[in-house]
């Protein structure tokens, strides 16, 4: 598995898929004909995240096509249903209109139920962000493994960002993210899980030195 991540390239949170390059993966790689459903999804992501910034300056949006993008072209994943729930894996989180069952609706249950797992209770996050983390660790070991891919992929591209100043307590996030999520992959025999695990821990070491 290859990482498209280039360690020279200092503006790596300024990177993130566009359109051209989805549709051009998913037609040497994926299912042709489920590219415009992966477009729909792509700009449903792109329009719930159109107003947000991340602390580092960059649009929200980058990291959803990024996570995506790690999925198709480090795990060499094009599982559509996989790429579609990538791209949506914060919606749920950051929309007021946007339910489990508009998903449902537009893209199947299975992407719905992915999403869904993947959404945290950002109201008791704000109270005591801590136990919501570890509740949904938890919840992640009973899912399926495309909701830990997914998982995973999202952290790793977060661990890429530390460097730019993402997190406020980047000890703390990569401390969870090897104690908490880590354990799980380790627990499985699936190879894109266990590359996750270890990119994942090769970045964190690189950003502690």
């Amino acid at each position: 598995m290859e990482n498209f991540r280039d360690p020279s390239n200092p503006q790596y949170n300024q990177r993130f898929l566009t359109t051209e390059e989805l549709e051009e993966r998913l037609h040497r790689h994926g299912d042709p004909i489920s590219i415009p459903k992966v477009l729909d999804a792509y700009e449903m992501a792109q329009s719930v995240h159109a107003q947000q910034v991340r602390n580092d300056g960059t649009p929200y949006f980058y990291h959803s096509a990024r996570t995506a993008r790690i999925i198709m072209e480090e795990l060499h994943a094009y599982d559509t249903d996989l790429i579609i729930a990538a791209l949506l894996h914060d919606v749920l989180e950051d929309s007021s209109t946007i339910t489990k069952g508009v998903l449902e609706y537009n893209f199947g249950s299975y992407v719905a139920y992915v999403v869904d797992m993947l959404t945290k209770d950002l109201a008791k996050a704000r109270l005591d962000p801590d136990a919501v983390d570890v509740a949904h660790a938890e919840r992640l070991r009973v899912a399926s493994e495309d909701c830990l891919l997914i998982k995973l992929s999202a952290r790793l591209d977060n661990i890429r960002c530390l460097s730019f100043n993402l997190k406020r307590n980047p000890i703390v996030y990569i401390t969870n993210t090897l104690e908490r999520y880590l354990p799980l992959a380790d627990a499985t025999s699936n190879v894109r899980l266990h590359y996750l695990a270890s990119a994942i821990r090769s970045e964190a070491n690189t950003f502690l030195g």
